[in-house]
């Protein structure tokens, strides 16, 4: 029997995905996340990344418009502000207690979305803080390795497979850094090997759709490795994004650890 050509086996695979991910929920927001998932599969061809005081990802050729965001995550941005070229949408999130009181002196980052006159984005930017939790390098090729992830029907979730991640050699970032940044955590997990410190931030907005008002507290954990005093994983919810990188998993195996 003939085999079916690689051609033939990614068009199927294709086929797949598409139809799992219209079966999610069969709203034209899931079909224009699922298009734009594809486009991950050629990077270089429909974005770009630019790195100043912020990370941003820029989308060459736009898909997702700007209600999609909202009813991906049922939450309403802080900010929404005309531009010259269309609006910025910015989501403003500060660090609270347990009783989701802002703590004082505030500590806060922001991500912001920009939409085009038609409405439809073409560039999301973090804030210079949320870099000290997920360096640009890493979060760049996290994004990189999301083109071949597997699906999450359940979960509505992508998940990268650690075979298909490139290597970069890139310091991990260290528990002194980062800790100086966002302050005391809220708790600590203790684990043998590593400890997770434990932050939650609360998205400022105007308005959450009934029932989703938990999507607006954001809990943040990044693991420290005991011995190099590494962040080595963070895991965290952001508007309804949801985000999980371990760092290892990109580090080329001639990186070298951190003695301190």
């Amino acid at each position: 029997m003939m085999k079916p050509s690689p051609l033939i086996k990614r068009a199927l695979k294709g086929v797949l995905l598409l139809i799992m991910a219209l079966s999610l929920t069969g709203c034209l927001y899931w079909l224009r996340a699922y298009q734009t998932y594809l486009q991950l599969g050629e990077f270089d061809r429909y974005f770009y990344v630019s790195v100043t005081d912020e990370f941003t990802l820029h989308f060459k050729q736009p898909i997702l418009y700007s209600q999609d965001f909202v009813a991906l995550s049922q939450l309403y941005p802080s900010e929404d502000n005309a531009t010259s070229g269309g609006r910025q949408w910015r989501y403003w999130f500060r660090k609270v207690d347990t009783d989701n009181n802002v703590i004082k002196p505030e500590v806060k980052f922001y991500s912001d979305m920009s939409f085009n006159k038609e409405n439809k984005i073409v560039a999301w930017s973090f804030s210079k803080l949320f870099l000290e939790i997920a360096p640009p390098k890493f979060l760049e090729t996290s994004l990189r390795s999301l083109s071949g992830a597997e699906i999450d029907k359940e979960k509505r979730q992508l998940k990268a497979k650690s075979e298909l991640m490139a290597k970069i050699t890139e310091p991990l970032p260290q528990k002194a850094t980062v800790t100086a940044k966002l302050g005391p955590p809220l708790s600590i997990e203790d684990a043998p090997d590593h400890e997770t410190y434990i932050y939650r931030f609360l998205l400022e907005t105007h308005h959450i759709e009934a029932g989703h008002e938990q999507n607006a507290i954001n809990e943040v954990k990044l693991s420290f490795d005991k011995n190099t005093h590494e962040l080595f994983n963070m895991a965290g919810n952001f508007a309804g994004l949801k985000v999980s990188i371990n760092y290892r998993n990109f580090l080329d195996s001639g990186t070298v650890a951190s003695d301190h």
